[in-house]
C-alpha cells in the first residue's frame, strides 16, 4: 500500500509510467479504440473515463517540453465537430502542466502512431474521439 497515490492508477499503470523514458508515448484509448490489437504493451483501465485518468497520470508524468505538441488527439475529420471532452482535457493539462499545444492527428495516422507507442491504456471512456497520446518529458526535480 502506498500513500497519496490516486486509486485510479493501478499498479500496472504505475509500473508502465515508471518504465517510460523521455520521448516515449502513452496512448489513452477510449472504449472503441482497438487497444489490444495495436498495443506493444497493453494496460487495462476498464470502467474508467479518460479525464480522471489523465488528471491522475499528469500528477506524475511530465509532458515533453522539447516538442511543440506533447499531446495529440484523434481528429474527427470534420472541423465543425469538436468533442466536449477535449475541453476537459485542455483544462486538466492547463491545471497540471501549464499551457501546452495539442495537435490533431488523422485517424489512421493516429493508429500508426499508437502502434509505435510505448503502451496503450484501454479505458472505459464512451465519448467518441476521446483518444489521446501523451509524450513523456524529463523529470527534472528528482
Amino acid at each position: 500500500m502506498l500513500k497519496n497515490i490516486p486509486p485510479i492508477l493501478s499498479p500496472a499503470l504505475l509500473a508502465t509510467l515508471s518504465e517510460m523514458g523521455h520521448g516515449d508515448e502513452l496512448v489513452l484509448g477510449d472504449a472503441n479504440f482497438p487497444s489490444a490489437s495495436l498495443a506493444q504493451r497493453l494496460v487495462r483501465a476498464d470502467g474508467h473515463g479518460i479525464p480522471a485518468l489523465l488528471d491522475a497520470i499528469l500528477l506524475y508524468f511530465p509532458l515533453d517540453g522539447f516538442v511543440e505538441c506533447p499531446v495529440a488527439l484523434m481528429d474527427t475529420g470534420d472541423p465543425s465537430i469538436r468533442p466536449p471532452i477535449w475541453q476537459e482535457y485542455s483544462k486538466c493539462i492547463l491545471r497540471r502542466e501549464g499551457d501546452r499545444h495539442v495537435e490533431l492527428v488523422e485517424r489512421f495516422a493516429f493508429y500508426d502512431r499508437a502502434k509505435e507507442a510505448y503502451a496503450v491504456v484501454a479505458t472505459g471512456e464512451t465519448e467518441l474521439y476521446a483518444n489521446v497520446i501523451l509524450k513523456k518529458g524529463v523529470v527534472a526535480d528528482v
